[in-house]
């Protein structure tokens, strides 16, 4: 391989760790700033408008697994407490990863959906935040959807391109735009970064008190 061919991969490449570096700050960043929210008592909702929970699906198994990591904390450290190091190192890793799980789970009460006067802001979890004008919106309506596990972020059919923002793969929202609209989503490639899209589809706990704060700013709205 030339020197040429072998500079332009391996700055790829760094541009590439870079990236997951810089998202993996943000993440972490993301973490303890929910759970300063979360103490504080203040939901990301914008001024004027109505949020709206979507953890109803996740919460039992986030519970679980804080839970569990609570347990594995002082269990694992009365087996490794011989070795000072490992005890010190466990025990470190043990409390991030319990902080982390205690983010992940005030970031999905702290960041819900939002209806209000500048249109409908989809959240999810650390990363997704995606800011929705009443101008970009043509429609609103409710209809459950399972998909398989797996299923692709972004599906294509026809003339559509639809985000699915799912949580356990089910979604109850569909909101469709008046034309491709550019979303920015979490992460790079083909479901990554900058992407046109003509409809999103998210879940929602409560889609009919959803649906009743969409009708006081867009109509018709679709049953």
């Amino acid at each position: 391989m030339s020197t040429t061919t072998r500079a332009p991969a391996e700055a790829s490449a760094w541009v590439r760790l870079g990236r997951v570096a810089k998202r993996a700050l943000a993440m972490e960043l993301a973490v303890y700033a929910s759970i300063g929210r979360f103490l504080s008592r203040r939901p990301a909702i914008p001024r004027g408008a109505v949020g709206f929970g979507y953890h109803r699906p996740v919460l039992t198994i986030l519970v679980i697994f804080i839970v569990l990591s609570a347990v594995e904390i002082p269990i694992i450290d009365l087996i490794v407490h011989r070795w000072p190091a490992v005890r010190i190192s466990m025990l470190v890793l043990g409390i991030w990863g319990l902080t982390w799980m205690l983010g992940l789970l005030c970031a999905y009460l702290m960041r819900p959906h939002a209806v209000g006067p500048e249109g409908i802001r989809v959240r999810a979890g650390l990363e997704t935040d995606l800011a929705l004008s009443w101008d970009d919106i043509a429609s609103v309506s409710r209809r459950l959807q399972v998909d398989e596990p797996k299923s692709p972020k972004i599906v294509e059919q026809d003339a559509s391109r639809t985000l699915f923002v799912r949580l356990n793969n089910e979604t109850d929202i569909e909101i469709e735009l008046e034309r491709p609209t550019v979303v920015r989503l979490p992460g790079h490639g083909a479901s990554g970064g900058a992407q046109e899209v003509t409809a999103v589809r998210i879940w929602v706990d409560d889609s009919a008190a959803f649906m009743d704060e969409v009708r006081r700013h867009l109509a018709p709205v679709r049953e």
